[in-house]
């Protein structure tokens, strides 16, 4: 290989800025909407997942916050429904966390949707934390037979002062895909 001085110098100071530049984005990960995140509902695993819960649960009629929604989740955080797709096959869609209040959030409001954990397994490495979430689905809060359950796989980061929800992927559970019983049960963080 024949080196070329000027050809490494520009690569060097390229990978300098672009070194720079990620340096700042991990430094500074929040929005300015994050600022305005309640501390109760960031401060640890189990009070964002608690939060995420409360905020899309509520019967028909009953508006959601989606202000408080908007402050758990990173500006690039993914929302990930999984099921077969036309051709037989599994897929996922992806949806922001911003755009879940217009797509998806007026027909829990009008038809009514109740999320309740009843499981959870997390596993955490430094500031990272991976989350089974085994769930439940109603249309009220009176409901006492679920018409859904299934598994919220959350992606979490802890950025030295709060948590942050980075993605949520889920999948109802089916006949062929029933909901092992070491992940219903114990709930809390860690």
């Amino acid at each position: 290989m024949i080196l070329i001085p000027g050809l490494l110098a520009r690569q060097a100071r390229s990978l300098k800025v672009l070194a720079a530049v990620a340096a700042l984005a991990l430094a500074y990960p929040q929005t300015t909407r994050a600022q305005d995140a309640d501390p109760a509902d960031v401060e640890s695993i189990d009070a964002i997942i608690t939060a995420v819960y409360d905020v899309i649960s509520g019967d028909a009629g009953e508006a959601r916050d989606w202000d408080r929604w908007n402050t758990l989740f990173l500006e690039e955080a993914t929302l990930s429904p999984t099921g077969p797709t036309d051709d037989g096959r599994w897929g996922r869609a992806i949806i922001p966390p911003s755009d879940y209040p217009r797509r998806i959030g007026e027909t829990l409001e009008r038809d009514g949707f109740v999320e309740a954990e009843v499981g959870r397994v997390t596993e955490r490495f430094g500031n990272i934390a991976h989350v089974f979430s085994t769930y439940v689905s109603f249309r009220s809060r009176a409901d006492t037979r679920p018409f859904q359950r299934g598994i919220n796989s959350f992606q979490l980061l802890y950025d030295g002062t709060r948590w942050w929800v980075v993605s949520v992927f889920w999948q109802a559970e089916t006949r062929e895909y029933p909901i092992p019983a070491k992940y219903v049960g114990t709930i809390g963080d860690e």
